[in-house]
């Protein structure tokens, strides 16, 4: 067929039929690192996975992903398999979504991920049924391996208990908890202080039971954002580098009639954002002179200024 202007076009190539024989189609003669990246925008190893069915040429291509995320439901065995064949240079990304997880159903594949992520790791478990909080953790606990190359670390665990790693997590630098109920030996605070998390620079902990102390030493924190931290009593900061601290509804809904301590060693903080009971008799905040922003729990204005305004 001729254009209006009498010229013939150039005849499309024909697509592999996937066959060994066939010939190879265009997107197959991409360089490998640009086929990755198109197998990076669908979000899901096993709908990367199915195309290997295209041809030869895309039989590994999933394995190569330095990104892998595997939507809710996902199948711990499946999940086991997938980490096991990896052959990626380094696994950056992984994030798995689980639905009414157990500690059986994290224990398959949690150790190989362990092992083999060099950068972040997001793990969110959804309820079909919300109970109450108080209920939570009756699903067991389990404990969480060292992610000794990890450097990001999100956790949303809805009723399963965690216990946190002896060991040190020397690349960690970013840590952020939801709905988390602590167990085990080792205390949060113990566990992200600079003696075990070294280079860890912001730390977020949203909804955790188990917090009756929290103790933190860190030379590297530079951000810290607590909220409803239930049964917290006492809050110890000593963070020289620190330069935001939130604290939100962490003591004012404590379960004992005992008054809540709270001390602060933060010489370099310069946004404080203080949501919670305030007595001055318990709440230290030592030198902060560096203090640029303040933010605290708005109030009600009563009687005859109210009236003014």
């Amino acid at each position: 067929m001729e254009h209006c202007d009498g010229e013939i076009p150039a005849k499309r190539p024909k697509l592999s039929d996937g066959g060994e024989g066939g010939s190879e189609d265009c997107l197959s003669a991409l360089p490998e690192d640009l086929l990755i990246q198109i197998l990076l925008k669908l979000c899901d190893v096993a709908v990367a996975a199915r195309t290997s069915v295209l041809s030869s040429r895309w039989r590994r291509l999933w394995r190569l992903l330095p990104r892998l995320s595997f939507p809710s439901p996902s199948d711990p065995q499946r999940i086991h398999l997938v980490l096991e064949s990896h052959d990626a240079p380094a696994l950056r990304y992984l994030k798995v979504s689980v639905l009414d997880g157990t500690p059986d159903s994290l224990a398959p594949w949690l150790p190989v991920a362990a092992r083999r992520l060099s950068g972040c790791l997001c793990l969110m478990n959804s309820v079909i049924q919300k109970g109450s909080e108080d209920t939570a953790g009756e699903r067991g606990a389990f404990e969480l391996p060292c992610f000794e190359n990890t450097t990001k670390i999100w956790l949303d665990l809805g009723p399963l208990g965690v216990s946190m790693p002896s060991s040190v997590i020397a690349k960690l630098t970013h840590l952020c908890l939801v709905r988390v109920h602590l167990h085990g030996p080792c205390r949060l605070g113990e566990a992200v202080s600079s003696p075990r998390c070294p280079y860890l620079r912001r730390l977020t902990v949203h909804s955790a039971w188990g917090v009756g102390n929290f103790t933190i030493h860190s030379e590297s924190l530079k951000q810290l954002k607590l909220t409803n931290l239930l049964g917290l009593q006492q809050l110890t900061v000593i963070a020289p580098a620190l330069i935001l601290l939130n604290v939100n509804s962490c003591f004012a809904k404590r379960s004992s009639n005992n008054q809540p301590v709270a001390n602060i060693s933060a010489p370099h903080l310069e946004f404080l954002d203080w949501r919670d009971v305030y007595d001055p008799r318990f709440t230290k905040f030592g030198n902060i002179q560096n203090l640029k922003w303040l933010h605290t729990c708005s109030f009600l204005v009563y009687g005859q200024y109210a009236k003014k305004n």
